[in-house]
């Protein structure tokens, strides 16, 4: 924690630690500066020249950080990562009143861990976003606010002839986005505390034109667009990966075990499904036996006495039976015949002569029934709840065989 105080024009350099240390993979120094009066903040490069520029970037980035001077302000604030690139920076009062530049360390930068998870999700859940209509409008309005001329030249698409002048200017509109983007994030704080009501404005109207214009795309229908917003996700995802991180090894790291994961899901998938399968057959099963009651048996009874009945009239059906020889041993064959060609297999006398000796108000049903109450009265004891229960737990499996073994017969 260091505070600065001074009244003239100074150049302030925060030259970064190069011993790695993981607690701070989440961490920034965070520099405020403010004053009564006015002052002209200006972040130098390294070399004004800008001959040590690895890129086209850095080059278009160093260039434009000479020419162009940002507006004046009482109060500035910038972050700054722990394993970064030094930074340098200028201050110029206009008027001769002091200044004041705190520096600050905050171990766990809330805006990098938001960017680090976010990405973490993003790539894992690429495939099921890129169908998700909801996010396809998400995505159309995001595009739309930070890279608008890439938005617009995707919505004039149809109207270029040649695929190779809409690549050029492809590539060109994302240059000049990727820039609006890094000058947008080195002074969101002067753009909010200066024009918010501006900045408001065009996120308002931008969002607003680029959701209409998706919602009348619609989303994605065809597997290869499909499978492109996969892939365009997926490097989003590695990207906010990188800058959600103070140390770039640790991106690295994560991109890398990100990729192989998601390379070893079908094998180690296929794996798991093969282990669960050797499993489930070298386990022993214990058998497990289930009663069936009485309204089952009886259904039960009764639908596979109709399907061994049918089974049994298709073979007397077939060629193979010997038909004349089953005649011959037959004492009534004209009923045989009547049953193969689909007729009952009991007579309506043996049904009416059953259900008088079997069916309900039968001699033998009353004779079972009262054989039944009379043990039970002779075996209740007088003041025994476990023998109580003993004998509710008999009569419920108390079974009348006769009839149900005579009906299934």
């Amino acid at each position: 924690m260091d505070v600065i105080q001074k009244q003239d024009e100074n150049c302030y350099c925060y030259v970064q630690n190069r011993t790695i240390h993981l607690q701070y993979l989440w961490s920034t120094i965070q520099i405020k500066i403010n004053s009564r009066e006015r002052f002209r903040f200006e972040p130098i490069s390294e070399e004004n020249n800008c001959r040590n520029s690895e890129t086209v970037f850095e080059f278009v980035a160093c260039a434009v950080q000479i020419l162009w001077k940002p507006e004046t302000s009482t109060e500035t604030f910038l972050s700054i990562k722990q394993y970064g690139e030094d930074v340098c920076f200028k201050i110029q009062p206009f008027k001769i009143e002091p200044y004041v530049v705190r520096v600050k360390r905050e171990m766990l930068d809330g805006k990098l861990l938001f960017l680090f998870v976010a990405g973490i999700f993003l790539f894992h859940f690429a495939n099921s976003l890129s169908r998700s209509a909801k996010f396809f409008y998400l995505s159309g309005v995001i595009l739309g606010v930070l890279a608008l001329l890439v938005f617009v030249l995707l919505t004039l698409k149809r109207f270029i002839p040649r695929h190779s002048t809409f690549w050029i200017l492809m590539s060109g509109s994302w240059m000049v986005s990727l820039y609006f983007i890094y000058c947008f994030k080195e002074n969101i704080q002067w753009l909010w505390s200066e024009h918010k009501i501006y900045l408001l404005g065009y996120f308002l109207v931008v969002g607003i034109t680029s959701f209409a214009i998706s919602y009348q795309h619609g989303p994605l229908t065809t597997e290869l667009s499909i499978t492109l917003f996969t892939w365009t996700l997926q490097l989003t995802a590695f990207v906010l990966i990188y800058f959600g991180v103070t140390i770039p090894q640790v991106a690295y790291a994560v991109i890398a075990v990100s990729l192989c994961s998601k390379g070893l899901c079908y094998p180690l998938g296929a794996a798991c499904h093969i282990a669960r399968k050797m499993k489930h057959h070298l386990k022993s099963k214990k058998l497990v036996f289930k009663y069936l009651t009485e309204e089952e048996y009886r259904e039960q009874g009764e639908s596979e006495t109709i399907r061994a009945l049918e089974e049994l009239r298709s073979f007397c059906r077939s060629p193979d039976f010997p038909s004349w020889i089953a005649v011959s041993k037959l004492q009534a064959p004209h009923r045989f015949a009547a049953f193969v060609l689909g007729s009952p297999h009991v007579s309506a006398a043996e049904t009416k002569a059953h259900d008088e000796q079997y069916g309900i108000g039968s001699f033998f049903l009353e004779e079972q029934l009262f054989e039944t109450r009379a043990q039970f009265e002779q075996d209740e004891p007088a003041n025994s709840v476990h023998e109580e229960d003993e004998e509710n737990e008999n009569e419920m499996h108390t079974q009348i065989p006769f009839p149900y073994a005579t009906e299934l017969l």
